[in-house]
């Protein structure tokens, strides 16, 4: 199953382009130790553990399948934990049918085919739990040692990958809660570090806008990748949920002592059906705390209420669903299949959407495509940061980038050095490409972009205008000298 999810996740690496976040791993982990760790001290600095892994994958190069494969290899990861874990609350077939669905869904190829940690963060969720699951089952030093490593991985992976772990809280016992808060606040150091490096660069994200409840109405969509799967897994995992609370294990289930279900030292008790309670408590708490305590962190801090943050909620989503169709009492097999079938079916329209070429909503080779040079012509970016994706993909003649200044980014950040007087660049210029991040609107109406008013200073009207489709793409503008 592992090698399943992995493959599901890497067979999209190299079909979308790079986006706008993917460059900016490229930007970060590119630099010089010393230079990485003064953009660290500006922006992204909670990413430092991802991009020093990243940096040094890159010493091997920068393509685009290079680049996404890490993520790809640690869904893989994911997905055996999580088939391990499925066995140890229920059995063989829980677990397989868990990875089977996390596998198919299109939130899980879309970030296992990401040059980002989201990945990693959910692997180390995934992981947190079912060392936690260990060291509940048998509490000896070395498996509580396991545990506190998960937990430091968790926190160093996301940021908001620890709004997963209040619900290891439903699973505390009084034999086993010294090793446990021990574990719990050695693995932490790591989060309280990087979130005040993070509370202290919240500035970086000040483009997150305010989120409602509402939000929560999408939660199924956000989790899985596609609504109608969603929606449909969601409410497994509620059944599923329900089933374990009730001790419905169904034929062959788990539940003996010899798998440490009927223990006290399972975490829940001195009976099977106590433990079930508790982890039925904890997987609950995994799927829904963390877009609740996201949500709340936006209103009491500062928004941050991202759909992507909440990826590490997927493993939980599929676990849930497994134990439901594991608890069928006939042909729970059977069942099996055809809920990854159908889960499949209702998800394919999303495969192919983000296989494609325009995959992550930035298609800087459409762009290219788009951009039909002559001698002399010149080229201005909306926003700096976007020449990264021409330094990338340009393999062809291109416009005179008549406003940088050097070739390498700011120290402080991803944009680059330009010059401030755009009509002095662009004097003996007939015609200017503008290029930026965002709808046509954004750009021609108002003063969004500001880069494109100061074009039209300059001179120039608008000629042409196009964007690649998907928001917030990429637009392409050509203007003339009047």
């Amino acid at each position: 199953m592992a090698l399943l999810a992995g493959g599901a996740a890497f067979s999209g690496t190299g079909s979308a382009t790079l986006n706008g976040d993917e460059l900016a791993t490229i930007s970060f982990a590119s630099r010089s130790l010393a230079g990485m760790w003064e953009l660290a001290q500006h922006i992204d600095g909670h990413f430092l553990p991802y991009y020093l892994f990243m940096h040094f994958w890159m010493k091997a190069g920068t393509a685009e399948l290079w680049l996404r494969l890490p993520s790809a290899i640690v869904i893989g990861v994911a997905a055996w934990f999580l088939t391990d874990l499925g066995r140890r609350l229920h059995s063989a077939r829980a677990g397989v049918t868990a990875a089977a669905v996390f596998a198919i869904l299109p939130s899980v190829s879309y970030l296992g085919a990401f040059a980002r940690s989201y990945a990693f963060a959910a692997a180390a969720v995934v992981f947190s739990f079912w060392a936690l699951h260990r060291a509940l089952e048998r509490p000896e030093g070395r498996r509580w040692v396991v545990y506190g490593v998960a937990i430091a991985l968790v926190c160093s992976t996301h940021l908001f990958a620890v709004l997963a772990l209040p619900a290891h809280v439903a699973l505390a016992r009084r034999a086993v809660l010294a090793p446990m808060l021990g574990a719990l606040a050695a693995g932490f150091v790591p989060a309280v570090v990087l979130g005040l490096i993070g509370y202290g660069e919240r500035h970086a994200i000040s483009w997150i806008p305010q989120r409602g409840p509402e939000v929560w109405l999408k939660f199924p969509k956000m989790a899985a990748g596609t609504t109608a799967l969603g929606v449909l897994l969601f409410a497994m995992a509620l059944a599923g949920a329900a089933l374990l609370w009730a001790g419905r294990r169904g034929a062959g289930g788990a539940g003996s002592p010899a798998d440490g279900a009927g223990s006290p030292a399972g975490g829940a008790g001195s009976s099977a059906g106590g433990r079930d309670r508790a982890w039925a408590l904890a997987l609950v708490g995994w799927l829904i705390l963390p877009p609740l305590l996201l949500l709340a962190v936006s209103h009491l801090l500062t928004p941050v209420y991202v759909d992507r943050y909440l990826f590490v909620t997927a493993p939980a989503l599929a676990l849930l669903a497994g134990l439901a169709v594991a608890a069928i009492p006939r042909f729970p097999v059977a069942a099996g299949v055809v809920v990854v079938l159908l889960g499949a079916g209702l998800a394919f329209p999303d495969h192919v959407e983000i296989r494609e070429e325009n995959g992550r909503f930035e298609n800087i080779p459409w762009a290219l495509r788009v951009i039909r040079a002559e001698p002399d012509d010149a080229i201005v970016f909306g926003q700096s940061q976007v020449r990264r994706g021409f330094d990338y993909y340009a393999d062809s003649l291109m416009p005179v980038d008549v406003l940088r200044i050097g070739v390498a980014p700011h120290p402080d950040g991803f944009g680059y050095p330009e010059r401030s007087d755009v009509s002095a660049a662009l004097h003996r210029r007939e015609r200017v490409w503008v290029v930026w991040r965002g709808t046509k609107k954004s750009g021609l109406e108002g003063d969004g972009i500001p880069r494109v008013g100061q074009v039209k200073e300059a001179g120039f009207e608008l000629s042409m205008a196009k964007h690649s489709g998907d928001l917030p793409g990429l637009t392409v503008a050509l203007f003339i000298r009047r």
